[in-house]
């Protein structure tokens, strides 16, 4: 036995990794950049060149991938990751890549590393027409050359397209897809932006927020029942998008903001008032946002074109008056009998003093919030599994990064998404979380708040007025001077049925005729809401 066997323990450095054994299998990649080259021969040829090439060297074609067009600036490609995890898997059984030529195969600077990666698998990147020996040092130093020129020729690419597009956005035309509510077409064989459908009901959005106030979800509820969808997110960046009222802001323009010469969709002053920014009339006189003779100003509506109605006064007279500004519309009313109206209206809504009937108001509205809200422990389970499978895909995420299964290019994509997901899933569980722990409190604050309602409306300031309006009519109401008559498409449930259940109970079966609502019309509307109507001392 050799003597120095038992000094072996002491040895330093470790033992060589174990060769993997060179087969004749292989497969074939090809690619193109764009659609047109598609459309041409060249993924053929590429195709026929890499064929030949295996046949020639008797190699074993594997699995061939490509066929079709995908950037080779990063390494986010379909059909490339397909190729990288097929021969990954096969570790040990495929021996070579073969592309038509390196830059087919990458373009980025991972290039470098992934081709150091796929050589310790084994796996040799071939260029059929780029003969390279990349069994030794030399071979290898020429193939990184070729990626390195390749990364090279991108980047003088992205310099020269960088500074059209930079060109273009100062000159006020917009390279990219238009946001929603615009579409691009080609008039006269010239690219031209103009507002689509949709953009007509943006315009709208825009109109609610800095007239009425809506909230961004009511807004997107209108939105949803004319067909558009649009996510919170989303809305809160048109609300903010310059775009729509005419100018131009991108990050190459490095802070400037440039006239647009597409179509503008809102006027400058209400997008600033929509973000909070415009504070005084930029035409030089000032208006009275707070005038208590006129409280019902943009929360009455048109009835003709749907429009907002302002407030004014005739000076010589010192008599108030809501009026549409549309032009030949010629819808306006004298503010005093309006406000007299709506006055009217609320006593429907106020709540009687009776003590047997209040409390069985209160009796009812409990079991209607029970019922209301049975359901929403399901959505809320249903949220607690989402938020668990997105937490195991960040753990998941996480994971392939650290094993070096993904770039960081990826890594920060996904982790990014992913992130955004578990926010909004956060957010929504927290919304559902909310339980009303003093619901009798409530109850016995609303029936002491609807009680001479139209009353405290009258003897209010002008914001609590306008509070009180839109908790009772949400979406405000609509005046025609041709009919004399007010109307509205939605009303507070729980008033709705407190002034039902009133009706009902004191066998007044009139409706609401000041809102053009008859007793079967106020019972549909109540059944809509879907409020249980008592069936005790009927």
């Amino acid at each position: 036995m050799s003597e120095t066997l038992f000094f072996n323990t002491f040895a330093k450095g470790s033992k060589s990794a174990k060769v993997l054994k060179n087969t004749k299998d292989c497969v074939i990649y090809t690619r193109v950049s764009s659609q047109q080259q598609a459309d041409n021969l060249s993924l053929a040829t590429q195709l026929k060149a890499c064929t030949l090439y295996a046949e020639k060297m008797s190699y074993n074609i594997a699995a061939t991938f490509g066929g079709t067009y995908e950037s080779a600036e990063t390494d986010e490609r379909k059909q490339f990751t397909s190729m990288i995890s097929f021969v990954k898997k096969f570790k040990g059984k495929i021996s070579y890549i073969l592309v038509y030529s390196l830059e087919r195969f990458s373009r980025n600077d991972n290039s470098i590393w992934l081709t150091n990666e796929l050589r310790k698998l084994g796996i040799e990147i071939i260029s059929v027409t780029q003969p390279i020996d990349t069994s030794n040092a030399s071979g290898q130093m020429q193939q990184k050359m070729l990626f390195l020129f390749g990364e090279f020729d991108n980047q003088l690419r992205k310099q020269k397209c960088t500074a059209g597009i930079k060109e273009m956005l100062m000159r006020g035309d917009w390279p990219a897809q238009p946001p929603m509510g615009y579409s691009a077409i080609r008039e006269n064989g010239k690219r031209k932006i103009v507002i689509n459908e949709k953009g007509k009901f943006i315009r709208k959005a825009f109109e609610w927020k800095a007239y009425n106030n809506y909230s961004i979800e009511s807004i997107r509820a209108e939105l949803a029942k004319k067909g558009v969808k649009i996510c919170h997110q989303h809305l809160s960046k048109v609300f903010k998008n310059p775009f729509y009222c005419g100018l131009v802001a991108h990050n190459m323009l490095e802070g400037q903001i440039v006239k647009g010469n597409h179509p503008q969709l809102v006027p400058h002053d209400i997008f600033l008032k929509v973000n909070g920014l415009l504070k005084e009339n930029p035409q030089g006189y000032n208006i009275n946002e707070e005038n208590p003779a006129i409280p019902l100003k943009r929360f009455l509506n048109c009835d003709h074109c749907g429009r907002p109605m302002r407030g004014y006064i005739v000076k010589a007279k010192n008599i108030h008056y809501y009026k549409c500004n549309t032009k030949a519309c010629n819808n306006n009313k004298n503010a005093t009998s309006l406000n007299n109206l709506f006055a009217k209206i609320l006593d429907f809504f106020s709540i009687n003093e009776a003590k047997d009937v209040i409390e069985l108001i209160k009796r009812q509205t409990i079991a209607v919030f029970n019922q209301m809200t049975s359901g929403k422990q399901d959505d809320y389970d249903y949220l607690q599994k989402a938020h668990k499978d997105v937490l195991k895909k960040i753990d998941r995420l996480e994971e392939r990064y650290i094993e070096e299964e993904l770039n960081s290019e990826l890594y920060n994509k996904f982790q990014k998404k992913y992130s955004e997901e578990r926010s909004e899933i956060e957010e929504k569980l927290m919304k559902l979380s909310r339980q009303v722990s003093n619901l009798d409190d409530c109850i016995d604050f609303v029936i002491k708040f609807g009680r001479k309602l139209a009353l405290k409306w009258n003897s209010a300031d002008y914001n609590t007025k306008q509070r009180i309006q839109f908790l009772l009519f949400p979406e405000g109401i609509r005046y025609s001077k041709k009919t004399d008559r007010c109307r509205t498409f939605r009303i507070n449930s729980v008033f709705l049925y407190i002034a039902y259940f009133q009706q009902v109970i004191s066998n007044k079966k009139r409706g609401l005729p000041e809102l053009g609502l008859d007793f079967a019309s106020f019972t549909t509307l109540v059944a809509g809401s879907r409020i249980e109507l008592p069936t005790f001392g009927l």
